[in-house]
C-alpha cells in the first residue's frame, strides 16, 4: 500500500494549482471587464487572447515545458482551441442582447458542468466529499455570477431574452469543451499543443470580430488592458493545464471555475460594488465547495 502523502499530495498539488487558476482568471476578467468599459468588447478580447498566446509561448524557452506531442494530444488543442472562441464570441453576443444577470450564471455554470461530466463519463470517479462540493459549488457559481442589472430591463424583448439564453448556454458548453481539451492534454506533450491552440483560437476571434463587422483593431487602452487580462488569462491556462497532471479534471475544473467569486471580490474591494445577499450566499457556497473538495 501507497504512503498516505504517495496518495493524496498529487490531489492537494491540483487543489492548489487549480485555485490559482481560479484567481488568475477572476483577475483576468475584472482587467478585461474594466477596459471593456472605455472600448470595444472584441478589441479586448483579441488583445487579452494575443497575449495570453504570447505567454504561454514565452514559456517554451524552457526545455522542460517541451513535450513531444503526438496527433491526439493536438486534437485535443484544436478541441481548446474552438471551445475558447466560442465561448468568448457567445457570450460577448449574450452580453449585448441580453441582461448580464441572466447570461453570466447560465455560461458559468455550463463552463462547470461539461467538465466535470465528460470527467466522469471518461472514468473518474470522485469521492463522496468531491461530490458535496461539486454540488455546492454549481449553484454557488449561479449565484454569484448574478449581477444587478435592470437598466436594460424594458428594452429586451422576449425574443432577445431567448436569444441571450441561447447564446450563454452555447458560451458555457464552449468555456467547458475549453476546460475539457485543456484537461486532456499530458504531460508529455508539452506546451506546444496549448500555443498551437490559443493561436488557432485567436485566429477564430479575429474572424468571428470580422463577420459580424465589429469594431475590433486594438486601440492604445484596449492592447494595454487586453496585456494585462492576457497575461493572468495564459497563467490561468497553465496552472489548470498542471492541475489536471496532478488530479482529477473533474476536481481541477469544479474549483477553477469558481473563478467569478474572485472577480465579485475584487470589484467591490476596488471598486466599491454592493456584495448583495444572493451573491454573499453564492460566495459562502462556493467557500464550502472549496472545503469539501481539497478534504475530499
Amino acid at each position: 500500500m501507497a504512503p498516505v502523502g504517495a496518495r493524496y499530495w498529487p490531489v492537494v498539488t491540483t487543489v492548489i494549482l487549480a485555485l490559482c487558476s481560479a484567481l488568475a482568471y477572476g483577475f483576468s476578467d475584472f482587467a478585461a471587464g474594466i477596459t471593456a468599459r472605455r472600448v470595444s468588447v472584441w478589441s479586448v478580447a483579441i488583445c487579452t487572447q494575443a497575449a495570453s498566446l504570447l505567454i504561454i509561448a514565452a514559456a517554451l524557452v524552457q526545455p522542460a515545458l517541451r513535450g513531444a506531442p503526438d496527433l491526439s494530444d493536438v486534437a485535443w488543442g484544436l478541441l481548446a482551441a474552438v471551445g475558447n472562441a466560442m465561448g468568448t464570441a457567445f457570450i460577448y453576443r449574450g452580453f449585448a442582447t441580453g441582461r448580464m444577470s441572466v447570461v453570466a450564471p447560465i455560461s458559468a455554470v455550463g463552463a462547470a458542468v461539461v467538465p466535470v461530466a465528460t470527467g466522469v463519463l471518461l472514468g473518474e470517479r470522485p469521492s463522496v466529499l468531491v461530490w458535496a462540493g461539486i454540488v455546492a459549488a454549481l449553484p454557488g457559481i449561479w449565484f454569484v455570477s448574478r449581477v444587478a442589472d435592470t437598466s436594460r430591463e424594458g428594452t429586451i424583448t422576449p425574443s432577445g431574452h431567448a436569444a441571450a439564453v441561447r447564446d450563454a448556454v452555447i458560451a458555457g458548453f464552449g468555456f467547458g469543451v475549453l476546460f475539457v481539451g485543456l484537461g486532456q492534454i499530458p504531460r508529455e506533450a508539452g506546451l506546444q499543443p496549448v500555443v498551437l491552440s490559443q493561436l488557432i483560437a485567436l485566429g477564430l476571434l479575429i474572424g468571428a470580430a470580422t463577420l459580424v463587422r465589429a469594431r475590433w483593431r486594438p486601440s492604445r487602452r484596449a492592447v494595454a488592458g487586453g496585456a494585462v487580462a492576457g497575461v493572468l488569462s495564459g497563467a490561468a491556462n497553465l496552472t489548470y493545464l498542471w492541475a489536471t497532471h496532478s488530479g482529477p479534471m473533474t476536481v481541477a475544473a469544479i474549483l477553477t471555475t469558481l473563478y467569478p467569486a474572485v472577480t465579485i471580490l475584487l470589484a467591490a474591494a476596488v471598486l466599491g460594488e454592493r456584495i448583495d445577499r444572493v451573491q454573499a450566499l453564492g460566495l459562502l457556497l462556493c467557500a464550502t465547495a472549496v472545503t469539501f473538495v481539497a478534504a475530499g
